[in-house]
């Protein structure tokens, strides 16, 4: 059985080559954790959150899950959100999806990929919600404009979680945002400004309807 050996003298190299810079990071790192940003991201390996937004460890909460969807029924999601809104005291929750996302083109498939179909019904409810906006485009056309749907409803699921809502009644600084990846330039896109109360949340759906 293969031990990873490779890894761990990549962890030892990256902590020596930090600590060479900078010798208090770890002392200064392991204190405390601060961050003013939830990402909730997909799972792509090719989508680090903290590099993407090129900032250090400590500074980004993260959870990632196929297609970063956002579902009233995942404890561990909510759990997230509950953390970051009222013990790290988050200012920003960033939902943020990629073009070319490997969930969402399985989501549009008729095919059986097994277990994670189930999971998939959410994306497939996002396309059937919007089928007039995904007819007649081309195949990568539709992957990424359903990308970007699904993103505006996630963001719409987290502002509607009972997490948010609260902290908003409560006065809190909390801003929803709906962002994009593109893995061919590496540059993020913003979808949809940011939400920052109920009645901004109301008005967005409202617009979000005549489209």
């Amino acid at each position: 059985m293969k031990t990873l050996k490779h890894l761990f003298e990549n962890n030892l190299d990256w902590a020596n080559k930090i600590k060479e810079t900078d010798p208090d990071f770890f002392s200064q790192l392991s204190k405390q954790q601060a961050p003013e940003y939830l990402w909730i991201g997909c799972s792509d390996s090719r989508v680090p959150a903290n590099e993407i937004v090129n900032l250090p460890p400590g500074e980004v909460f993260v959870h990632r899950n196929i297609a970063n969807v956002v579902v009233h029924t995942d404890l561990n999601c909510l759990s997230v959100i509950q953390f970051a809104v009222e013990v790290l005291k988050v200012k920003h929750i960033i939902v943020c999806g990629h073009y070319g996302c490997g969930g969402i083109e399985a989501a549009m498939e008729n095919t059986d990929h097994g277990l994670i179909d189930n999971w998939l019904r959410h994306v497939k409810d996002v396309s059937r919600f919007n089928a007039e906006k995904l007819e007649g485009l081309a195949h990568e056309e539709k992957v990424n404009r359903l990308c970007e749907l699904n993103i505006v409803e996630q963001v719409t699921n987290v502002c509607n979680t009972t997490i948010v809502q609260n902290a908003w009644k409560n006065g809190s600084e909390l801003s929803v945002h709906g962002w994009v990846y593109s893995i061919r330039n590496g540059i993020l896109k913003d979808l949809n400004g940011y939400i920052t109360s109920q009645e901004q949340l109301e008005e967005r759906n409202r617009t979000n309807m005549t489209r």
